[in-house]
């Protein structure tokens, strides 16, 4: 086995073919600090009842507004940006450098009653006078009705991820590591969230895109971890349950490793050169698989000991099945 994975990365001799970690010997302290940080996320997020998002820091898709990317042909003046939006009395207006110095990126809200294209044009008026030739690269123009909709849409689609998922797992795997794959996918979830209030970082579409993107990795590893636990509960029919789950986290570990590695490693390059519009989306997948694959260990893993599997008729009457006939 070693030397067929060697053979295609030499790197890979570093992970040993087998390990013997005791995970659930720190599942219950594991479980009570994960349970302390989701309710503290959970706060963050929620407790600043500042609408539309909480303590979310929401782009325009749920705000409403414009975002213009800009370049300009002399290194970009922030303060003088700032000053001549400050003049036309927009609300709250961002200006932030990113990429080369000749790269800004606007942000504001329109004005109450007034036409969003309208103002944009205007503002783009303004800094063209101020800066002279600037080269809008990007605009984004969303209304308040918009940016409900979309809102409300983003909530509806994480929910609707969740809940399919839910039953996947439930008809899948039944009722008990169904809860715990569930409550992992609830723990990675709430702690993006998290990660979103406390660094501050946008709240847009593509963070709703990247919690999804979340919630499928997440099942994906619990998934596997989960089934080989029904595997060895049917082979090794006399060992104590928490014995056989660290054996089928160890046997899965290395793969485990792997896949979270090669992911992190191609988010970086997006992180670092993705530019802002893909910063937040490759900060949050990369902590989501970092989430993901401790919650399938400590989480999913965890719940199902303490919950306790039926491992006599039920398991004998599941190995006794055909392949053709197990689900």
């Amino acid at each position: 086995m070693s030397k067929s994975r060697s053979s295609w990365w030499p790197f890979i001799k570093l992970l040993p073919v087998q390990t013997n970690f005791r995970f659930m010997r720190y599942a219950k302290l594991a479980l009570g600090l994960s349970v302390l940080v989701s309710l503290a996320s959970l706060a963050v997020t929620v407790l600043p009842l500042k609408p539309p998002c909480g303590g979310l820091n929401c782009g325009v898709d749920f705000r409403g507004g414009t975002v213009l990317e800009l370049k300009t042909v002399q290194p970009a003046d922030i303060g003088q940006i700032r000053s001549t939006l400050s003049d036309m009395r927009l609300g709250d207006v961002q200006v932030q450098a990113f990429g080369s110095p000749n790269d800004v990126l606007v942000r504001f809200e329109s004005p109450e009653g007034q036409d969003a294209n309208a103002v944009s044009e205007g503002v783009k008026a303004a800094l063209t006078r101020e800066l002279g030739p600037v080269n809008f690269v990007r605009t984004e123009v969303v209304g308040p009705k918009v940016s409900g909709e979309l809102l409300t849409n983003g909530v509806l689609a994480l929910l609707l991820g969740i809940g399919l998922m839910a039953v996947y797992i439930w008809f899948r795997f039944g009722l008990t590591f169904g809860l715990g794959a569930m409550a992992a996918l609830f723990h990675d979830v709430i702690l993006t969230f998290g990660l979103f209030a406390v660094t501050g970082m946008e709240f847009s579409l593509n963070a709703v895109a990247a919690i999804l993107t979340i919630i499928g990795y997440s099942v994906n590893d619990t998934i596997v971890v989960l089934d080989r636990v029904r595997e060895n509960l049917r082979k090794y029919k006399r060992m104590s349950l928490a014995d056989v789950i660290d054996l089928s986290i160890n046997q899965t570990l290395s793969r485990t490793i792997i896949t979270g590695v090669t992911g992190v490693m191609a988010l970086g390059v997006l992180a670092a050169f993705g530019g802002d519009t893909l910063f937040g989306f490759s900060i949050s997948m990369i902590f989501g698989i970092i989430v993901g694959t401790y919650s399938s260990f400590y989480i999913a893993a965890s719940v199902v000991l303490l919950l306790g599997v039926k491992r006599g008729e039920e398991v004998e009457a599941e190995a006794a099945k055909p392949l053709d006939a197990r689900p």
